[in-house]
């Protein structure tokens, strides 16, 4: 009961200087009841351009976002069953797998989606890691605009490092998927197969032996959830077997059942 009160106190707490610090929305009226205060937060948080914000307050985020990760359920990786060759298939939220890697479908901007409340895992990872997430991006970015020039965006399938902060993975990879225009080509076939390769390439460099990847591509991206299973389970064995003892373990992070069904399929 303690930590629920203290719970609704950081909730209070932020709505306010999450208002306060947004010049259009100052004046917004706050939902009375904690599902309404939740989501005005988060919608706050979304839209949030990157600048320096109090450390106060940041705590006070901090702690509030590991409250509800903690209320989410934390997900270890000795939860998660070998299925074959050091790859593994678990159904759910991204954000809740306490793994040394998550991979985030990330836009060129590299910045988080900025659409309020969008359900997309670029979304998720970036509201319950907390705004200093966006602001590590921008850092990076920024600093990759000076090397390459201001209209500078990360190209397709080059992966991003950044901390997981209040998630209960260690490390995020950003990684910018292949967009499906009018129809599927070889290129964009290869386009996603790097995705996969570069970034258990940069998790080998930094020592990250256990990662999740999502179904990057697929959705709005219009990448086909089958090919793009086959894609990624091929790619990843491959990989493996070319790495012998470099990553402990490879996760399949799927959220839909058409996409559990295909890699159960590929894996089995």
């Amino acid at each position: 009961m303690k930590e629920k009160a203290l719970q609704e106190q950081r909730l209070d707490t932020l709505v306010e200087a999450f208002k306060a610090d947004s010049v259009q929305y100052k004046d917004l009226q706050t939902p009375e009841d904690n599902e309404g205060k939740r989501r005005i937060l988060r919608s706050l948080m979304n839209i949030r351009m990157p600048r320096k914000m109090n450390d106060s307050i940041l705590k006070v985020q901090d702690e509030y976002l590991r409250e509800r990760i903690r209320e989410n359920g934390v997900v270890s990786l000795a939860d998660i069953p070998e299925i074959k060759d050091g790859m593994s298939i678990w159904q759910g939220d991204i954000t809740r797998l306490s793994v040394d890697a998550i991979v985030n479908a990330a836009n060129s901007q590299m910045l988080g989606c900025f659409v309020p409340m969008h359900t997309c895992i670029d979304n998720c990872i970036h509201t319950f890691a907390g705004v200093q997430l966006r602001a590590e991006c921008n850092r990076q970015m920024n600093q990759l605009r000076i090397r390459y020039g201001r209209d500078y965006e990360q190209p397709t399938a080059v992966p991003m490092l950044t901390d997981g902060y209040n998630l209960p993975a260690k490390k995020i990879v950003h990684v910018v998927g292949p967009i499906v225009e009018d129809r599927l080509t070889p290129a964009l076939e290869k386009d996603l197969a790097d995705c996969y390769r570069n970034t258990l390439d940069l998790c080998a460099e930094n020592g990250l032996r256990s990662v999740a990847f999502c179904c990057i591509s697929t959705g709005v991206f219009r990448f086909p959830n089958q090919r793009a299973a086959e894609i990624a389970v091929e790619t990843v064995s491959k990989w493996l077997v070319e790495h012998k003892g470099r990553i402990d373990r490879v996760i399949f992070n799927v959220f839909k059942d058409e996409d559990k069904a295909y890699y159960e399929e590929l894996l089995h």
